[in-house]
């Protein structure tokens, strides 16, 4: 795993230049701090910071064909290059290492960007043809790993995160006010859109190809739900029976590495599941590591505890406070580079920390099974709103939420004369494409209320439905109504929030790489086959998910109801250690300043707080909205300042092949910068 950055510079007689690559690969020195690689020629710069997992010895970038044709930088692993290289070496590829970098620049050498669809792997990669001038990039099927780009007439900057595209002079940001309504609706942006102006994100299973003339984007795969007709029928058991192999091969193929392995473990089914089929492949003990919170709301920890002594795992621990979360959320901001709505990232940055700390650089996780098996609450309430839908005017239908969501005492006090207030609106328009989404787009919308009046102004007259941000299939408006939701979460919360503000940015931050077995493409696809009532029967989420864990294991885990992953909010920033950044941010001269928000509210707010009044959910959200979006401002906007740049004591493995160079006598390709 690694960060990638680069630029190509279209104006004649002005090549990249070494400083600014190592200025940009100094952004992110994070995502690999091992080696680093650059690439010049008179029009491209390429530079790689490696985190060293796969060839240890022989993996430090960038790659050249035999020809030095084409050059790669890459980030990312390719889980099934093993059997790919076999195949490159019987069609006469002379490969030198062992590394999937190289299996991937031959693959493509050969095959071009077809070869993106035979990768198992995630990836953000750039190929520069040296020979037609043109630069390929490209991203993983689901977007695990983050690709930036910034174009404009003389250059194109790219990086695996804006800081690193953000060194490169040409470019200024400044924050993006329908972006900013995009995340205060649905938590994050929508590709192509960043939280800043002109900074563009290539789309998850996308590829691009850049010249001088322009710079085409195609979709080479996306999300599906349709059910094989020819498939109706296949019994239960077979079903399970394929998921089973398809997981287990998944699993196993993400332990390859030349290091240690971890896992994060979180007491509930999907990454017991995962921690279970590694202990069956994996040789020697498993080290699992896992988050306990001091409020007892949002831990988890006996049930990791019972999961780890059942699994026999090395369990390590982090402890995660109000003032924990509180006095590391500016670093957090800091590597998710955009407004969060949630807290949630902060503890996973803390226990990213606790893996490196522990001398691992690499641990599988859950991530993607309430996606594609259907666990999420806002699928069960998709159906009951649709089955309430058929009757309208029934008063008992409604009763359904509070099965759904037992921890919400309110529901269970309330009649259903509120319930059809809260869950009634748009209740008989089932075909709306939105409509499994639209009652959490639209509470979280309601955080906008604390907007300053100019932001405000400049949205409305610009912003469109957010459903219209999200790219949808032709034939989405005919899948049935849980297809429709799980692409929704998919396209629109998972790939854009979960798998980056929770998964590569705050992992990355500590040199950790997250693999991700549910996320095999292979298990994606499989779910997209799968009949609904295998994946919600009734009420019952991920129905043949859990018949799977039931015989891995114990019925406490497999069993439970599903617990969202949460971290405490407001309590976080108000609490007997609170961080003077905190008010400071909120300051009505700090929010002057930004202009982003309405002093007035949020001294409100703020004030609610302090006299211990109850926050709603959406109150709740706004504070960690407001502070965030504060602390991109002034650390991106404001005050961007660069992290130093490589330097001389760094491995930095230099290819120049500038013209400029070479007439005053530069030294050959391939040597070790003495920059």
């Amino acid at each position: 795993m690694c960060g990638i950055a680069g630029c190509l510079n279209f104006r004649n007689g002005v090549p990249p230049d070494e400083a600014l690559l190592r200025q940009m690969l100094g952004m992110i020195r994070h995502r690999g701090p091992d080696q680093f690689g650059i690439f010049l020629d008179d029009v491209a710069g390429l530079g790689n910071a490696r985190l060293s997992i796969v060839d240890l010895a022989a993996g430090q970038q960038p790659f050249t064909t035999e020809d030095g044709r084409y050059w790669i930088v890459y980030n990312g692993e390719i889980f099934n290059h093993a059997d790919l290289r076999k195949e490159l070496l019987s069609a006469g590829h002379k490969l030198a290492t062992h590394c999937d970098t190289e299996v991937f620049l031959h693959l493509f050498e050969q095959e071009g960007p077809a070869c993106l669809t035979r990768l198992n792997g995630q990836f953000a990669v750039a190929i520069w043809d040296t020979l037609t001038q043109t630069l390929f990039l490209a991203r993983d099927r689901l977007g695990v790993r983050p690709l930036f780009y910034w174009r404009d007439d003389q250059h194109l900057i790219f990086g695996s995160e804006i800081k690193a595209v953000a060194a490169h002079p040409a470019v200024r940001l400044e924050l993006d006010p329908l972006a900013l309504d995009q995340i205060f609706t649905g938590w994050s942006c929508q590709p192509p859109r960043t939280p800043f102006e002109g900074m563009s994100q290539l789309p998850p299973g996308h590829f691009a190809i850049v010249s001088r003339e322009s710079m085409k984007i195609e979709r080479y795969w996306q999300a599906s739900f349709a059910e094989d007709p020819t498939e109706s029928t296949r019994s239960e058991a077979d079903w399970l029976d394929e998921l089973s192999t398809l997981l287990t091969d998944a699993t196993r193929l993400r332990l390859m590495a030349d290091v240690p392995v971890g896992a994060y473990l979180s007491g509930g089914l999907d990454s017991s599941l995962i921690a279970a089929l590694m202990r069956r492949h994996a040789v020697g003990k498993i080290d699992t590591f896992s988050i306990a919170f001091t409020d007892s709301a949002f831990d988890e920890s006996e049930h990791q505890r019972r999961m780890a002594q059942y699994l026999g795992t090395e369990h390590q621990v982090v402890e995660a406070s109000h003032g924990d979360i509180g006095s590391i959320f500016p670093d957090v901001v800091w590597h998710c580079e955009t407004p969060l709505l949630r807290t949630a990232p902060a503890p996973m940055y803390l226990l990213a920390r606790l893996v490196h700390r522990s001398k691992y650089k690499v641990v599988l996780t859950g991530e993607g099974a309430d996606e594609f098996f259907a666990g999420y609450d806002i699928f069960k309430e998709a159906r009951i709103r649709a089955f309430w839908a058929r009757e309208p005017g029934s008063t008992r239908r409604p009763r359904l939420f509070q099965r759904i969501y037992p921890d919400l005492q309110s529901l269970n006090k309330v009649g259903a004369h509120y319930l059809a207030a809260f869950f009634g609106e748009g209740l008989t328009d089932t075909q709306a494409p939105g409509y499994s989404h639209a009652i959490r787009w639209r509470n979280t919308r309601r955080t906008q209320r604390f907007f300053s009046k100019e932001l405000g102004s400049r949205i409305q007259g610009a912003a469109k439905p957010f459903i219209e941000s999200v790219a949808r299939p032709e034939n989405f408006s005919r899948w049935n109504l849980l297809e429709r939701a799980q692409y929704l979460e998919i396209a629109a919360f998972m790939s854009t929030y979960l798998l980056s503000s929770q998964g590569d940015r705050v992992a990355m931050a500590h040199s950790v790489e997250g693999r991700f077995p549910f996320l095999d493409y292979r298990v994606a696809e499989f779910a997209g086959r799968l009949p609904a009532r295998l994946r919600l029967r009734g009420l019952r989420d991920k129905y043949l998910l859990r018949k799977l864990g039931a015989s891995l294991l114990p019925a406490e885990i497999w069993s439970r109801p599903k617990k969202p992953y949460r971290a405490p909010i407001h309590r976080s920033f108000f609490n007997a250690q609170e961080a003077p950044y905190v008010r400071e941010l909120l300051s009505a001269s700090a929010l002057r300043d930004s202009g982003l928000f309405n002093p007035q509210a949020v001294e409100k707010l703020v004030a609610k707080i302090d006299q211990g009044q109850p926050l709603g959910e959406t109150d709740d959200m706004a504070v960690a909205g407001i502070i965030s979006t504060q602390l991109v401002h002034q650390r991106f906007v404001k005050d961007f300042r660069k992290a130093p740049p490589l330097a001389a004591q760094d491995d930095v493995l230099l290819h120049d092949h500038r013209s400029i160079t070479r007439k005053k006598g530069a030294a050959p390709s391939g040597r070790r910068s003495e920059f």
